[in-house]
């Protein structure tokens, strides 16, 4: 299948229909039926100039995410457009599923919609930790049996990324209070736990300051001094990353730290709280800023 055009899904959103047919699988005549049934997209009188937004688009996709997990297509449509609430349940090995190939056929705009679906409906931890994590590594897994599937990774990773960062924009971004710390180890580049966390941590409303990736430990320790953090979380994939020297550094300021991954299960005896799984990363980060 070919990859969806990643400027077009990306634009103003004016998508012809055409356009949205090809995305969708349809015919330009299903998708005109669709549209005098139920009233989907822009009205049949635009003529040649009809566009649909990309707002339409991802309803679009819901819609006929709905269908496939057997949802009548009438219903599927008040659900994706009206706002009526869907009653199919959808099991997590599903959702893997169609993440799985969604992001195998490079289809971005599919990935996008399935993330935010997924992060609506399970909330940021269950939807780390029950599809997006898994699909991850599956994705591992392959590459271990020699299976290059480095596009569908990259995608994924790029996707999930941007969907944690709309996802927490939800909320507000200025909370009350000292802030939980959230920093990869200076040498670490997989952050998407850390992401996970964040959007985890804006969900209950605890403040929550978060400073990506390949941040040098100068600046993380100058940011833990001035912001005055009731907590600073370091996290580590593996042990090559894992920085016990800044961790003491940190320490040494009067901040509690957690270290956090699997990079750290070495350093265990280093008198830090450790870590290694995201619903205890948010019991300790609650833990200190309701302390």
């Amino acid at each position: 299948m070919e990859p969806e055009n990643v400027d077009a899904r990306r634009g103003a959103g004016a998508w012809a229909p055409g356009k949205v047919a090809g995305l969708l699988g349809v015919s330009p005549v299903t998708l005109r039926s669709w549209s005098t049934r139920y009233g989907i997209g822009p009205p049949a009188g635009a003529g040649r100039h009809r566009r649909y937004t990309d707002a339409d688009v991802r309803r679009l996709q819901h819609m006929q995410r709905l269908v496939a997990r057997g949802m009548p297509v009438r219903e599927a449509a008040a659900a994706a457009f009206g706002g009526a609430a869907a009653e199919v349940e959808v099991p997590a090995s599903r959702r893997v599923r169609e993440l799985e190939d969604a992001a195998e056929e490079l289809r971005y705009a599919s990935v996008a919609g399935l993330l935010d679906e997924t992060l609506g409906t399970l909330g940021p931890a269950a939807a780390w930790t029950d599809v997006f994590a898994p699909v991850l590594r599956g994705l591992g897994d392959r590459w271990q049996r020699g299976d290059v599937c480095f596009a569908a990774e990259w995608a994924l990773t790029s996707e999930i990324s941007l969907a944690f960062e709309r996802f927490s924009r939800r909320f507000p971004a200025a909370v009350p209070g000292r802030p939980v710390l959230l920093a990869c180890c200076p040498a670490e580049r997989h952050s998407l736990p850390m992401e996970a966390l964040r959007a985890t941590l804006a969900e209950a409303a605890v403040p929550v300051a978060y400073l990506g990736q390949l941040v040098p430990a100068e600046t993380v320790a100058d940011l833990a001094a001035r912001l005055d953090p009731v907590l600073v979380v370091l996290w580590s994939l593996a042990p090559p990353t894992a920085d016990d020297l800044l961790a003491a550094r940190i320490r040494d300021l009067g901040c509690a730290v957690g270290t956090a991954g699997p990079g750290w299960a070495h350093l265990r005896d280093r008198g830090f709280r450790w870590v290694n799984d995201l619903t205890s990363a948010v019991d300790l980060a609650v833990e200190h800023a309701q302390a």
